[in-house]
């Protein structure tokens, strides 16, 4: 039996974060609705919200398009800490700091991973 790498785990795990968060932000309870607004958020914009995060739980699945995700989601991440901390409400950045950072690590190793760029044409 093989062994499974935390470095295979991760990227997984988190695309299945950003899955379960883009369907609270497409559905968007009221009161997630009402917390964009509040922002000053326009009425839709928890559709952006809900489907970037849906591109990026796609992207981190797949290992050719891993960084692009964690880019992507780290991106989000850090707009949605951005968001709380400019409104005074810290509490709410927890999970977006855990992911941004999640998001990083997770990048970093897919950079690390890839064949050098002259090395698929010497194959």
């Amino acid at each position: 039996m093989s062994k499974i790498s935390w470095r295979q785990v991760l990227p997984l795990v988190l695309a299945a974060f950003f899955v379960v968060g883009s369907l609270s932000n497409i559905v968007a309870p009221r009161s997630i609705f009402e917390e964009y607004l509040k922002w000053g958020y326009p009425h839709w914009f928890h559709f952006v919200t809900g489907s970037l995060e849906l591109m990026t739980a796609v992207l981190l699945a797949r290992a050719q398009t891993r960084l692009a995700g964690a880019m992507l989601g780290c991106a989000v991440m850090l707009a949605a800490l951005a968001t709380v901390i400019f409104h005074g409400e810290y509490g709410h950045g927890v999970a977006p700091l855990i992911l941004a950072t999640f998001s990083i690590v997770v990048g970093w190793i897919a950079w690390r991973d890839q064949p050098a760029a002259g090395s698929m044409a010497r194959a």
